[in-house]
C-alpha cells in the first residue's frame, strides 16, 4: 500500500466517522435511538479502521478488526483502556438493537457512548 493511498484512506475513514457521529446526534435528537446506536458504533468502528489503514492492514470481520486494535493500541498502552469499554459498549448495543426483538436502548447508555 503506497504512503499517498494510505493517507487517502485514513482521510476518507475519518470521514465516514465524522458523518456517523453527526448522524448518530441527529437520530438522538429526534429519539431514533435505534438508529442512533448503529451510527455510534459504525463511528466508533471506522475510527478504529483509520489506525488501522495507517498499519497497512484491514479485516474482513469486525470482531477482527477490534480484536487487532485492542491488541496493538490498548494493551500497549498507546489508547486509553477505557476505550475498551466504549468498544464493548458501542458493539453491544449496536447489536441487542439489531438482533434481539423488542430491545429498548436505555436513554442512558446512547449517549454515553459519544463521550
Amino acid at each position: 500500500m503506497s504512503n499517498e493511498y494510505r493517507e487517502d484512506l485514513m482521510s476518507y475513514r475519518i470521514e465516514k466517522a465524522l458523518e456517523c457521529v453527526k448522524d448518530a446526534e441527529l437520530d438522538l435528537t429526534t429519539g431514533s435511538l435505534h438508529s442512533a446506536a448503529n451510527r455510534l458504533y459504525y463511528a466508533v468502528f471506522n475510527a478504529m479502521r483509520v489506525l488501522l489503514a495507517r498499519d497497512g492492514v484491514d479485516f474482513s470481520k469486525h470482531s477482527s478488526v477490534i480484536s487487532y486494535f485492542r491488541r496493538q493500541y490498548i494493551k500497549t498502552g498507546i489508547i486509553d483502556v477505557r476505550f475498551s469499554e466504549l468498544i464493548r459498549n458501542a458493539e453491544s448495543i449496536r447489536n441487542d438493537c439489531d438482533y434481539k426483538d423488542f430491545y429498548n436502548v436505555p436513554r442512558t447508555l446512547a449517549p454515553s457512548v459519544v463521550r
